[in-house]
């Protein structure tokens, strides 16, 4: 399953739900609360097991049950929008700050969501394009190529003879975003899903910021024009092109482009030459989006990459989480990576607190701990030669010292806002590698870029 647009295939067996999308913040609000509810009723029946010595035991939250999260991830993929969008975030960073039968269970929402009922779909392209707004299309597919948080993509041809992805919004999911976060959030807390006194406010509202910004595909579209020139340079990138006059705020027209996904990586009969080097395109392109554009797609996943079974080559997807970093930023983080690759822990410190890891005054303990986990989850850079990503135990490692941090440091603070979106970036990046089994010279990829000139 791809979580944006691909060839006329058909979706995965398990994505085929259809559902009508909420599309009032109040109806949106009202199934938070039913969801609520169940999981509410679902921690009775554990309190109920426990008490009669049928259910699971230990000190944890009769709340926090497998039911419960396998419960809230189908909740969320029915209702599709910044709810799904926040469970997504949270699946990749959520180790840290989540109980993981909570965050395994949401990584399902990163590749699948329900998908519109034709009559809904038809009232939504009948705002956009006007009525009879089938006579654009010689072809339009109503099975969906694919179906996630914010839209789903399908496959269309026009008069003329264009083949085109379209990616419709789901309605309503724009104007209910920051009722949506606030929503879950509180959700999260009454349920004792995420601590009651981790301090998400800021993240918060940085979601609602960039979820905000995907939810208009005009700005999309720029994004889309602006990563074609930028990759223009070299052909074995390749970027879909905009089709301005069938684009909306809601509706995304850009070219089909036929190709494979990237979970075919995954399949055992795969040459691990061919691992190796999708991963390392990957990698080159992440540090040229950091380093030298100060631009940046931050959704790195299968679905948002296809890949040219003949040449090889990669077609990049979905610019809805594309942002801009100015260049103190980046400076910062070239800084900071030159001094993980010398293991020099003072300058790290220094730079850590810079960009807002640590701050003057903390605890000279908390600041080991914090320069450690920086060491740790950079180990591909400053790993000689080629570094395998399915034989690494870096993310149970990371996860330990970040819990560490989280419950029994009493000093942990999150990270900076500006960086959520980047962290989704290098988290996603790791995943993507680790599953498709890539071995990468992460550390020569990346040296070129960190020059002081």
């Amino acid at each position: 399953h791809q979580s944006s647009l691909s060839g006329p295939a058909p979706m995965s067996q398990a994505s085929r739900r259809r559902s009508r999308v909420p599309t009032t913040r109040l109806g949106r609000m009202f199934r938070l609360g039913l969801t609520a509810g169940e999981l509410a009723l679902g921690g009775l029946a554990e309190s109920a097991r426990r008490m009669t010595g049928n259910g699971a035991e230990g000190n944890a939250s009769a709340l926090l049950t497998a039911a419960n999260a396998r419960k809230l991830a189908q909740r969320l993929a029915h209702m599709r929008g910044a709810a799904m969008k926040l469970g997504q975030l949270l699946s990749l960073d959520g180790d840290f700050i989540l109980p993981p039968e909570f965050a395994e269970a949401l990584a399902v929402l990163r590749d699948s969501a329900d998908h519109m009922p034709q009559a809904q779909l038809n009232r939504l392209l009948g705002r956009e394009y006007g009525k009879g707004w089938q006579e654009r299309f010689t072809d339009f597919d109503y099975e969906p190529i694919a179906a996630a948080s914010i839209g789903q993509v399908h496959y269309a041809r026009c008069q003329d003879g264009r083949e085109l992805a379209l990616k419709i919004q789901y309605p309503g999911v724009a104007k209910s975003i920051a009722s949506d976060v606030d929503n879950m959030v509180t959700l999260l807390r009454t349920a004792r899903i995420m601590p009651a006194d981790f301090p998400v406010g800021a993240l918060a509202d940085e979601a609602k910021r960039q979820l905000t910004q995907e939810a208009d595909y005009l700005q999309e579209a720029h994004w889309l024009r602006r990563f074609g020139k930028l990759v223009a340079d070299e052909p074995r990138f390749r970027v879909p092109r905009v089709h301005e006059d069938l684009t909306t705020r809601r509706v995304l027209a850009m070219d089909y482009m036929p190709g494979a996904p990237l979970s075919v990586l995954e399949r055992p009969d795969t040459p691990q030459h061919r691992r190796d080097r999708v991963g390392g395109m990957l990698y080159h392109l992440m540090f040229r989006e950091l380093f030298e554009f100060g631009v940046m797609q931050t959704d790195p996943n299968f679905g948002n990459y296809l890949l040219d079974p003949g040449s090889g080559d990669l077609v990049l997807l979905d610019f809805g989480s594309a942002t801009e970093y100015p260049r103190d930023f980046t400076s910062l983080y070239a800084r900071i990576c030159r001094a993980i690759l010398a293991q020099d822990k003072d300058e790290i410190q220094r730079v850590a607190v810079e960009i807002g890891y640590l701050h003057d005054g903390d605890p000279e303990a908390h600041v080991r701990e914090v320069v450690d986990l920086l060491l740790i989850v950079c180990e591909p850079l400053s790993h000689p030669g080629i570094f395998d990503f399915a034989d690494s135990d870096l993310i149970p490692r990371a996860r330990d010292a970040g819990l560490e941090l989280v419950f029994r440091s009493g000093h942990f603070r999150p990270p900076p806002p500006a960086t959520m979106f980047l962290h989704r970036k290098l988290v996603g990046s790791f995943l993507l590698c680790a599953r498709m089994g890539a071995r990468v010279p992460v550390h020569d990829l990346v040296t070129p870029f960190l020059s002081e000139d």
